[in-house]
């Protein structure tokens, strides 16, 4: 079969399509890129509120163009970083798999600190994130936080000529693009909650297409569905998008990150180890003023990933989530 795939054009977004071609090919099909500049990729050089009051709204800002040239039968599926898709689709799309997931967390990366704590008071720190803003703010006050935006290498090239002293970024893209050298950090959910999906790919294809659907089956990996479907449902149960700063992870219990899949083991069927238990952690925090409201979980496997990730939005809205979610002024 011949199938064309959607990707943006950055770096990371071309390694994830290439490694999405690549496992297809293995199955058979030839394999086409199609290269797709997306609103949010035209608005590089403004703050992401800008890039809202401009094109109405942040939802959707890395996908809408590429769900158009689905729509219209240019490509047969799209890659994304999950955390980039919208909780809910529109029609006719659907969430065709979820392939392994790798390290989830968020890094510290700098070119004079060993850590965050290491920080010196009134430090600068880059990031695009109204989630990593906000839980900078809650763990460091004294710490300015810069809006940073751009590809990887971009923020890397910004760091290292001394415009901010330290930048957060996703672990995975670094992890993939083999740039670890240099993350300083990697920061524990417990205390620095990622996004919901952060780590993971989402494939997403048309809905009805089930000629496309069947040949994608064999990336979707269970555990990884699992515990995305947990975070997407708590995320979309507290109205939040890829720009609000809300934090949601589910992982096994115990789980340290040193048998997540590497990088170059990304194969689906690479089940992390069998577990009894899943532990969910969710955090909604104040980009201005730090203040934090977290929640924490255990659950068995058996229960149902949507129903876990209600009850994960529940738990925050019963702490005192609720107005720190309120848009300003109300």
């Amino acid at each position: 079969m011949n199938l064309r795939i959607g990707s943006r054009g950055s770096q990371l977004a071309l390694w994830q399509a290439n490694h999405i071609a690549a496992l297809l090919r293995g199955q058979g099909n030839t394999v086409e890129i199609e290269i797709i500049k997306t609103t949010g990729d035209r608005l590089q050089a403004v703050t992401f509120a800008q890039a809202a009051a401009e094109s109405g709204t942040t939802k959707g800002m890395f996908t809408k163009e590429i769900e158009e040239a689905l729509a219209e039968g240019r490509v047969d599926l799209a890659v994304h970083s999950l955390k980039d898709l919208p909780t809910e689709l529109p029609e006719p799309f659907t969430l065709a798999a979820t392939p392994p997931r790798v390290d989830p967390r968020d890094v510290f990366v700098s070119v004079n600190f060993a850590n965050l704590a290491a920080l010196p008071q009134g430090a600068r720190v880059g990031t695009s994130s109204q989630r990593r803003r906000a839980q900078l703010k809650a763990l460091r006050p004294d710490i300015e936080a810069v809006e940073f935006r751009g590809n990887v290498d971009t923020r890397l090239r910004k760091l290292s000529e001394g415009q901010v002293d330290a930048i957060l970024l996703a672990a995975a893209g670094l992890d993939r693009l083999e740039k670890t050298e240099w993350v300083r950090e990697r920061l524990e959910p417990r205390d620095f909650c990622p996004a919901a999906g952060q780590g993971s790919l989402g494939i997403e294809t048309r809905k009805g297409d089930t000629t496309i659907l069947d040949a994608l089956r064999f990336l979707d990996d269970a555990p990884t569905r699992f515990a995305v479907t947990v975070e997407r449902t708590a995320l979309a149960a507290l109205g939040g998008g890829c720009q609000v700063p809300i934090g949601v992870h589910c992982r096994p219990a115990q789980e340290t990150y040193d048998r997540v899949p590497q990088v170059s083991n990304l194969r689906p069927g690479n089940d992390l180890p069998s577990v009894a238990e899943v532990e969910i952690y969710g955090v909604v925090a104040a980009p201005d003023s730090g203040k934090a409201i977290r929640v924490f979980h255990q659950a068995p496997l058996s229960a149902d990933p949507v129903a876990l990730g209600q009850i994960t939005a529940q738990m925050l809205f019963d702490a005192g989530a609720r107005p720190l979610l309120a848009p300003a002024g109300e």
